[in-house]
């Protein structure tokens, strides 16, 4: 599990529970059964509205991705790609059939499987580029649905709030208890803008950034494969993938191959 998540979500919600306790609230004032109600149920019922139940079915699977993502290891592919440059270029492109196991990365298996099977460069980056933006297009689609609650739960907050509103205003003969049922009110729009800004447009900009990372490196596969596919020399094919590396990963890459050599 990746505990980075876990980490800033606790971050975010103890800074803003921190600083109400701190400002002389109890933690309990922030807990509206109503509210939680109207601002949850409604964003849910909202996204639910709005979405497909194929996209619906996908949730649980997106957020079980946004906690146990691991980061994408360039270096590694890389060095693998650098590896079977060197055996292809001594053994000919049939001797990638030995690679072709169960473990290997789907994409990487596929791409391979093609070169082995002869098939035109032009139509295997063709193959493997339509898969990627396929790919790519399902999980900005998927992404979406919380982006879309983002924009909902606020709204929702503030429906809340009107509603609190109009049961106050209705009883105004005991003024003394005036000011609580204002309070809780208004703890409707906290629900809302917190949940949005804490909770789905974080989700959002998670899984944007990890469809980024993906797309990276399936970029960085498809060109391995058709330089693979070309013969290219290994020094040449290094060269050419390590545009797509950092320089923190790039300097890795390098310290890795420095101790490969020596």
């Amino acid at each position: 599990m990746n505990i980075y998540p876990i980490i800033f979500l606790i971050v975010s919600f103890g800074s803003m529970i921190g600083a109400f306790i701190l400002e002389g609230g109890s933690p309990a004032m922030l807990a509206a059964e109503t509210a939680a109600i109207i601002v949850f149920g409604g964003t849910i019922g909202s996204v639910g509205l709005g979405s497909s139940p194929k996209k619906l079915k996908n949730i649980p699977a997106m957020l079980k991705l946004i906690f146990t993502a691991k980061e994408k290891d360039l270096v590694e592919i890389v060095n693998y790609f650098k590896q079977l440059s060197f055996k292809t270029r001594k053994n000919g492109l049939l001797s990638i059939e030995g690679e072709l196991t169960d473990e290997l990365d789907p994409f990487i298996k596929k791409g391979l499987q093609l070169v082995v099977d002869g098939v035109d460069p032009q139509m295997v980056r063709s193959i493997l580029e339509f898969e990627l933006e396929s790919t790519y297009d399902r999980h900005k689609e998927n992404g979406a649905i919380f982006e879309s609650a983002g924009g909902f739960a606020p709204t929702m907050g503030v429906i809340g709030t009107v509603m609190g509103l109009v049961q106050v205003l209705s009883n105004l003969a005991d003024p003394a208890v005036l000011g609580e049922k204002i309070a809780v009110a208004f703890i409707a729009t906290l629900y809302g803008v917190g949940s949005a800004n804490l909770i789905f447009l974080p989700m959002a900009s998670r899984l944007k950034d990890l469809n980024n990372e993906e797309t990276k490196e399936k970029g960085l596969i498809i060109e391995a494969i058709l330089l693979i596919q070309e013969g290219a020399n290994p020094n040449i094919l290094t060269e050419k993938l390590k545009g797509f590396l950092d320089k923190k990963q790039a300097k890795k890459f390098n310290e890795i191959d420095n101790e490969e050599k020596s």
